[in-house]
């Protein structure tokens, strides 16, 4: 793989780093997860939506004018936070390239991760994960092999990573998915997030013994409130529903998972009092948006609320068959008035929303260290 010709490249990038980002609160940004914060390591390898570029892609057109890599039709929360703090957009680890500056940080989150590993679904018969969707625990592995080009013993990486921010998801959403795939029903699905939650904090754990000691690790979302969530588990039974138009009993889903994962913050911040982990609330940042849309500039009208803003049709404009940037899917004039974005994914719009809800508050517990310039 081309990322070895690196470690013989550059070299003791953590000295260069202190030297020319030594004012900022943080000189690199570490992230693991799935499609909410890939920046292209994905489509490094598969070369294909979003990564290609036929000219009618919609992915990337708000910001980027073309397909970047990102399962948006712009930024992404940790784009929003790395310019926050002064920091470039992460390079995907698969696409650095020899000679590459990569010295304030790297991104390893790759669209359809799990936080399982594929030994786990394979055992379970389930069949919709692939090997091609790198777990959390090879995420890992890419990092420790990049580890070398900052830091050769334990002195240098602790003095390497002390002003790093490390961030350990958002990832557990895509491990629920595959179950609900499978037919899997709500008790169903509650019984796998302890294993979810211990893959999570498994890794946080080897992130702090190798060296960090910031570190975030995202909640889940209000998946009752997705497009595609929405579509699959369709209800025409109003109780269903809460008086907004989630589905109830999987957003009840999605807050036990955030609290079985609290109370592992809450024991891993016990054993390793020198860490500071903190927990962001993707869950009640995210649901604000479809509680009240008109406040955070989005459409007043309820039946635009749910709906993607690029899909194929049904009552969400999102169809399981067909993908957004295919033929027969269209995208809405004006994507930052949605929220939603292809079924599974946030606009641009969103995104920007709910990191000014990380950053300026109230939805990092404890907060993040203040960020130097305003989300733009």
């Amino acid at each position: 793989m081309k990322i070895f010709i690196l470690f013989s490249i550059i070299t003791l990038a953590c000295g260069f780093l202190v030297s020319n980002a030594k004012s900022l609160p943080y000189e690199a940004i570490f992230n693991f997860g799935d499609s909410i914060s890939d920046t292209g390591n994905a489509a490094s390898l598969h070369k294909s939506p979003p990564g290609d570029d036929n000219g009618k892609n919609p992915y990337g057109s708000t910001y980027f004018k073309h397909p970047s890599g990102r399962m948006s039709d712009g930024r992404l929360i940790i784009d929003f936070i790395a310019k926050a703090y002064g920091l470039p957009f992460l390079p995907a680890y698969l696409n650095l390239t020899e000679g590459q500056n990569f010295t304030q940080g790297v991104n390893f989150a790759y669209v359809g991760a799990t936080a399982l590993d594929m030994e786990y679904f394979i055992r379970k018969g389930i069949n919709s994960v692939t090997p091609d969707e790198k777990s959390l625990s090879v995420q890992l592995d890419w990092f420790k092999k990049l580890k070398p080009s900052f830091c050769k013993t334990k002195e240098e990486c602790d003095n390497c990573f002390k002003r790093s921010l490390f961030l350990v998801g958002e990832i557990g959403g895509n491990d629920v998915i595959a179950h609900m795939v499978a037919n899997k029903n709500i008790p169903q699905l509650r019984e796998i997030v302890p294993l979810i939650v211990e893959a999570i904090t498994n890794t946080t754990t080897a992130l702090i013994e190798e060296g960090a000691v910031e570190l975030v690790v995202p909640g889940n979302f209000p998946i009752g409130c997705n497009s595609a969530v929405l579509t699959v588990k369709k209800s025409d039974n109003k109780d269903d529903h809460d008086e907004f138009g989630c589905l109830k009993s999987y957003n009840t889903l999605a807050q036990y998972y955030n609290e079985q994962l609290k109370q592992a913050i809450e024991t891993l911040r016990k054993k390793n009092p020198q860490a500071k982990i903190i927990y962001f609330d993707y869950f009640n940042d995210a649901k604000r948006l479809f509680q009240a849309p008109h406040q955070y500039g989005f459409s007043a009208d309820k039946n635009e609320t749910f709906k993607a803003c690029c899909g194929a049709g049904g009552p969400f404009n999102f169809l399981p068959n067909i993908n957004c940037g295919e033929p027969r899917s269209t995208v809405c004039s004006e994507p930052s008035n949605r929220i939603n974005w292809d079924g599974l994914h946030y606009t641009e719009a969103a995104y920007r929303q709910i990191a000014k809800g990380l950053l300026e508050g109230p939805f990092a517990y404890p907060p993040l260290k203040s960020p130097p310039f305003k989300i733009a």
